[in-house]
């Protein structure tokens, strides 16, 4: 079954603005290489603050290895602080 994961990365101040653009590049690239990694996109949106996300994976193993893989890496460390509205829909191909 294909994870799909849509939502909000939402920062509260400037300063995780400037972080995110500083690191998002690299996580999404990272991310797209990962095995069973369909889709990954990470966009600023008219409000400077949030940036919509949109992810989907082949199946729950993938999905849970990136889970995995993002806790552990830069992105996930120095962003942790930052607000996340996620909604995972795991449905059928």
């Amino acid at each position: 079954m294909v994870v799909r994961l849509r939502g909000k990365l939402i920062c509260d101040t400037s300063s995780q603005v400037d972080l995110v653009r500083s690191l998002i590049g690299e996580h999404i690239r990272l991310t797209r290489l990962e095995p069973g990694c369909l889709r990954f996109e990470v966009n600023e949106t008219s409000d400077s603050r949030i940036w919509s996300v949109s992810e989907e994976f082949a199946n729950q193993q993938a999905f849970d290895a990136h889970q995995r893989r993002v806790k552990d890496s830069e992105w996930g460390r120095r962003t942790s602080a930052i607000r996340r509205d996620y909604v995972v829909d795991r449905g059928a191909q």
